[in-house]
């Protein structure tokens, strides 16, 4: 996790220039808006509640980095982050999913989230009980031992020194494969994770732990045969259990949620409302009301505990093809003060796409073709030609963005893909030439280009 009070505005766009070509002006916007929740946090208690995110609408066409900014942003803080599709929303009294239910996948995300955290930071002490656990079995005291009061009598001094040679058996694997018998605790239904049907996801219950009262443990006296790594596996889950507190992973994660989490509102241009008349309509605007009050800053039910939505950040994202912004019914615009509008990608975006990012595409496909012990290369020439054959298909056809080169990429490399792994082959070198060749045919189709690209 990158420290808030490290990551300047300059800095976050320094980061997100290493996934994410261009779009300066949607990075500085959420750069910006990151800064700011750390500066919320340096400002008096009384003056903490009173300043609102910015939250942003980002326009342009899918492709071009949308999700993959906000996504990105979330990872540089480790923050609880989750994209939604506006257009999955109905409104209250429609069949299908409810505003809120946003709010409730933010925060079990944020649970899990922090659980991991938990789990990471208790688990060589519990990995260090189960050992203890595993070697009572193993080796467990005498009866004379037992009763002994004495600290250093030679038969405790004896037994310590066997201990010992048997942690060390355990720890190197070599008793991974031994049969032992155990007693295994009640395991219940608590630690799974139930997700309630339709219509029950809006109820404050716990499922898991309403199930784990009702149903019987697996517990008791009766004892089960395992190996003795597959028991040091299970006494260590059982062991990370019982260290975390339920009441601190929950708040730990509410407070996550309330003054880091980001959420994601994609297709928004979906539910705007360019023709007054019509049932759909009517629907649009009845989802665009539902999240009118959870933008604003409403408190949402969840079965972890009520969380407030004052300070989650918003970005919207669409491609407003056909709607506007402004329609978007006007007390929900003000809720999104901040509106950037993305460019369309060149073919000298998608030349730097192609090689500058961290997680470029060729660098992607040099990866599988070395699982495969081949070695992949790419001329200089061959990308350029890529990238003006995506900017190509995306004028002749739908403009996906950076998605076209996917399709682009796996049609010039398909027939390599498939061969391997061969015996012959060892070396891949991409010219202009061959991607001519490849990919030539396939634009000049109109019929076929439909299908492939």
């Amino acid at each position: 996790m990158t420290e808030l009070v490290t990551l300047t505005p300059q800095r976050i766009v320094d980061e997100l220039d290493k996934y994410i070509i261009g779009q300066r002006d949607a990075k500085r916007c959420v750069a910006i808006a990151l800064r700011n929740r750390w500066r919320r946090l340096q400002v008096s208690t009384e003056m903490q509640g009173e300043i609102m995110p910015n939250n942003i609408i980002l326009i342009g066409p899918t492709g071009i980095g949308k999700t993959e900014i906000a996504r990105r942003i979330s990872r540089l803080t480790e923050a609880p982050f989750i994209k939604v599709e506006a257009s999955k929303f109905t409104e209250v009294g429609y069949v299908g999913r409810d505003v809120e239910s946003m709010v409730r996948e933010l925060m079990n995300y944020a649970v899990s989230q922090v659980r991991d955290k938990m789990v990471q930071e208790v688990r060589p002490a519990a990995e260090k009980a189960a050992q203890g656990m595993i070697l009572d079995i193993l080796l467990p005291r005498s009866r004379k031992l037992k009763q002994s009061t004495a600290e250093n009598s030679p038969e405790l001094e004896r037994y310590k020194r066997s201990r010992q040679k048997m942690l060390e058996k355990l720890l190197s694997g070599a008793l991974d494969d031994k049969e032992i018998e155990i007693i295994p605790e009640r395991e219940g239904m608590a630690n799974l994770e139930i997700i309630p049907g339709p219509g029950l996801e809006m109820l404050d219950f716990d499922f898991s732990e309403m199930l784990a009262n009702i149903l019987p443990g697996k517990g008791g006296s009766r004892k089960i045969k395992t190996t003795v790594s597959a028991a040091l596996k299970r006494f260590t889950e059982s062991e990370i259990n019982g260290m975390i507190s339920k009441d601190k992973l929950t708040e730990t994660a509410r407070k996550a949620v309330e003054e880091n989490g980001i959420i994601f509102i994609d297709e928004i241009d979906k539910i705007a409302t360019t023709d007054r008349q019509g049932g759909i309509d009517v629907s649009r605007s009845g989802v665009q009301r539902d999240l009118l009050p959870i933008v604003e800053g409403s408190k949402v039910p969840t079965k972890h505990g009520m969380v407030d939505t004052a300070h989650i950040l918003f970005i919207a994202a669409g491609a407003f093809h056909t709607a506007k912004p402004s329609d978007l019914i006007p007390e929900l615009q003000g809720r999104f003060p901040i509106r950037v509008e993305l460019n369309s990608l060149t073919q000298e975006d998608f030349e730097r796409i192609l090689t500058e990012p961290e997680n470029s595409l060729t660098k992607q496909y040099q990866a599988i073709f070395r699982s495969e012990r081949v070695e992949l290369k790419f001329a200089p020439e061959a990308i350029r030609e890529i990238a003006r054959f995506a900017a190509l298909a995306n004028e002749k056809m739908e403009d996906i963005g950076a998605r076209r080169l996917h399709t682009i990429m796996n049609t010039l490399l398909d027939d390599y893909l498939f061969e391997m792994p061969s015996t012959t082959l060892k070396t891949v070198k991409i010219t202009k030439k061959m991607v001519t060749e490849r990919l030539s045919p396939v634009i000049e189709s109109e019929d076929l280009s439909r299908f492939i690209l």
